[in-house]
């Protein structure tokens, strides 16, 4: 009885020098920082690495972490973790959908995205209940009142506008929880279903109108080319023309002069072999003589009148037959 009892005195003896030790002992993970206090009051905070307390006096500060997490793509669930180890690393916060309605009164969800890490431990246990629950009610009233002043439109075209906001509203409003707010994203923006019908709608025919205008202005382009077109090349005729015309004008006119200088030069001639005899009267003999032929033609035609000054023309004939002898 007695070696039972001295066993059992020293092997209580020893699970209570390793309940010590344990008590004693505590290794902090990198990224990780453990708050110490000492009778309920804050000592101080443990970094990464293995340290040494003392057993139930010094006692590691617990926190309550809430979060939620998405269960097969459908809803969130809200969860709750009681740890003593603090996590420093960057946290992604994924809020539910919940309603919000513009300044125009339309009521659409939205789905945000909140990255967020602790700078402060001391901070983040003292000066605050629930961390993830304060930052989770402090983005949905903060995204309310985003929206709540801006339009339909501007919500859907100024996603990082409202990004810049809600991150510059909720990190000076978490500063003193020793939270820093990295980034803020809508990662889903849906108005109701009868908002979305009239935007297609809406859409659609804006996209006819600019294909109506596309197709008037290219009709309209057409019609200028095609009558500068026609009046280049009217242009170009009429240039034409006028240049034939010219040319021709300046053939007929050098042809008259060339007649009219080998006329000249017969009446010279003629002057000058027969110098009693009148030229002229020798040039419209000879052109009658080119007439008659031409009086004379006709199927029918058997009568040939001869005009009074034939007796004329005879002489000039006359005076031709002289000029030959001669």
């Amino acid at each position: 009885m007695e070696f039972s009892l001295i066993f059992a005195l020293f092997g209580a003896a020893l699970l209570a020098v390793f309940m010590v030790i344990k008590r004693g002992c505590l290794l902090v993970q990198q990224a990780e920082v453990v708050v110490i206090e000492r009778l309920g009051r804050y000592h101080t905070i443990l970094t990464p690495g293995f340290h040494f307390i003392i057993p139930f006096i010094d006692v590691p500060r617990t926190v309550t972490w809430t979060f939620f997490r998405e269960v097969d793509g459908k809803r969130f669930y809200r969860f709750t973790k009681t740890t003593h180890r603090i996590d420093l690393r960057e946290t992604v916060y994924d809020f539910p959908r919940q309603g919000v309605i513009t300044r125009d009164n339309v009521t659409m969800e939205i789905n945000a995205i909140l990255y967020y890490h602790v700078t402060n431990p001391r901070a983040a246990i003292y000066e605050v209940a629930d961390l993830s629950e304060a930052i989770e009610k402090l983005t949905q009233t903060t995204l309310r009142n985003v929206i709540g002043s801006m339009d339909l439109d501007e919500t859907l075209v100024s996603r990082d506008h409202i990004n810049a906001r809600l991150r510059v509203i909720l990190d000076e409003a978490s500063e003193k929880w020793g939270v820093r707010v990295n980034r803020v994203e809508l990662q889903e923006v849906t108005p109701p279903a009868d908002i979305r019908h009239a935007m297609e709608k809406q859409m659609r025919a804006e996209r006819d109108r600019r294909a109506i205008i596309l197709e008037a202005e290219g009709a309209k382009q057409a019609a200028i080319l095609r009558a500068e077109g026609e009046r280049e090349s009217q242009v170009l005729a009429a240039r034409g023309d006028a240049e034939s015309k010219l040319l021709r004008a300046q053939g007929e006119a050098e042809a008259r002069l060339l007649q009219a200088r080998a006329e000249a030069e017969a009446l010279e001639r003629i002057r000058a072999a027969l110098p009693s005899a009148d030229p002229v009267q020798y040039l419209l003999a000879l052109e009658y003589l080119k007439t008659l032929p031409k009086m004379a033609e006709g199927k029918n035609d058997k009568l040939v009148i001869l005009p009074y000054e034939a007796t004329a023309t005879m002489g000039s004939l006359s005076a031709i037959k002289k000029l030959f002898e001669q």
